[in-house]
């Protein structure tokens, strides 16, 4: 049995997204949304052969996958509780960056090295995938193939990661595609003041509500319905014992197949994951950008820079109006023990003003350059843009959960991605898929860790 995270989350109860969250810049951005509120009044079918709890970019690639591997798209369902991927797949960084090294002995300390090695290696292929997938399908995502900076802003955090770095190596990690930088070049290569290392691999940035957009609108297209504004209070099993009924606002539709896809929330439908899945709000800032990071002075790469393993600032620029998306760290050092135990939550309703004043700070500190204008609205309307927060799900062992759902035959799950969904979810929903459709593991690709066997069967579902 995995072990416990109810010290992390504080015995708090699961629920499900709250009615109205704050609007990130993805969703400002991609309003006019053709299925945004689809079938928003309209009454579930009684019956559907496949249903698919969450409308994200795990839940609309998996509704894709399907309909790839031949189910008719007229057999599938997908149930969203708010507006079309309204979750965390319109919520976050806008990253889609693989771990080069870095979380090796982390994830060898819980999994082993072996598995460490398949972790790591399994998130260079979701790059991969993800530049093939939208390269093949004209997917208009403003998908970015560029390369990422991990930052090391003390002598502490890189030494940490030198011997993150060795250990990979040693173990037999592929280190080919990785730069390292020492303090000669370092500030020169990154423009970070005080930066003490870096190392640099191939990573990427995309518009996440554009990606999981289209891949609602492509399985739209094939024949399967979505219904928006329709959250799922409880699945129990149907009297024929064996399809599950899956009970909603607007009626309860029985399935033999429940794919449950909805991340941090996924406990309040299998409350057996209460001790293993936490929610955790994390916040990002958008950023029109100042004199010093606009033209030909735009920042071509995406960053995490790190003070810590867990004090850290994401960063990418977008490549098409220059927008900058500033991430910052759930864990932090410069904030209030209030704001801290604060992020245990599944509010995202508003951002807080303590983060974003931080994350402004800290902005100074970082690039210290001339007219780069951020604290407030410049006179040409550069500086902070929008503040927004999101949900991210954690597990306690750092990995997702993937698989059938123990003790319940029929009910599938694709969760947990502890906020680096873009760099498994291409992997993990196909695998997914292929469980469902009666492959075995090794067909998948993924870490034997990912197994949602891994769980404690004994749990009883809610009924």
């Amino acid at each position: 049995m995995i072990a416990s995270n109810e010290d992390l989350n504080g015995g708090i109860e699961p629920q499900g997204p709250i009615p109205n969250p704050c609007l990130s810049y993805w969703q400002r951005t991609t309003r006019a949304y053709a299925h945004l509120n689809a079938n928003r009044t309209e009454s579930v079918p009684k019956e559907s052969p496949y249903v698919i709890i969450g409308s994200g970019i795990s839940g609309a690639l998996t509704a894709f996958e399907l309909t790839d591997s031949g189910i008719s798209g007229k057999d599938i369902t997908i149930l969203e509780a708010r507006e079309a991927a309204s979750g965390a797949s319109s919520r976050n960084a806008g990253h889609v960056r693989p771990d080069a090294f870095r979380g090796f002995n982390h994830y060898a300390k819980l999994h082993g090295p072996e598995q460490a090695l398949k972790i790591i290696a399994n998130e260079r292929v979701v790059l991969d995938k993800v530049d093939a997938f939208v390269r093949k399908n004209n997917v208009q995502c403003d998908f970015d193939p560029t390369t990422t900076f991990d930052v090391c802003m003390t002598p502490e955090f890189a030494a940490y990661e030198a011997e993150s770095f060795e250990a990979f190596k040693k173990a037999g990690g592929d280190v080919s595609h990785v730069k390292f930088y020492g303090s000669e070049e370092v500030q020169t290569r990154t423009r970070v003041k005080d930066a003490v290392a870096a190392y640099e691999w191939p990573a990427g940035s995309s518009h996440p509500a554009k990606l999981a957009q289209w891949l609602l609108n492509a399985a739209i297209e094939r024949g399967v319905t979505l219904f928006t504004h329709c959250s799922v209070s409880k699945v129990t099993r149907n009297e024929n014992d064996t399809s599950w009924d899956i009970h909603t606002l607007r009626g309860t539709t029985t399935t033999p197949t429940v794919i449950h896809c909805t991340n941090a929330y996924a406990s309040l439908l299998l409350p057996q994951l209460k001790t293993h899945l936490t929610p955790n709000r994390a916040q990002a800032h958008s950023l029109i950008a100042p004199p010093a990071f606009s033209g030909g002075k735009s920042l071509g790469c995406t960053f995490s820079l790190r003070y810590s393993l867990q004090h850290f600032y994401s960063l990418i620029q977008r490549e098409g109006d220059g927008t900058i998306i500033l991430g910052v760290s759930r864990t932090n050092p410069n904030l209030s023990t209030e704001t801290l135990r604060g992020c245990v939550t599944y509010d995202e309703k508003a951002y807080n003003q303590e983060v974003l004043d931080d994350a402004l700070s800290q902005w100074k500190i970082l690039f210290p350059e001339k007219d780069q204008g951020i604290d407030g609205r410049g006179i040409h309307g550069e500086g902070i843009d929008n503040a927004w927060s999101g949900i991210i799900g954690m597990t306690a062992d750092a990995v997702p959960i993937i698989g059938q759902v123990q003790g319940m035959q029929g009910q599938w799950i694709c969760a947990g991605f502890g906020g680096h969904g873009m760099a498994r979810i291409f992997t993990c929903a196909p695998g997914l898929v292929k469980l469902i459709l009666g492959e075995d593991w090794s067909a998948t690709g993924l870490p034997e860790c990912f197994d949602a066997k891994k769980l404690d069967s004994k749990s009883k579902p809610r009924t």
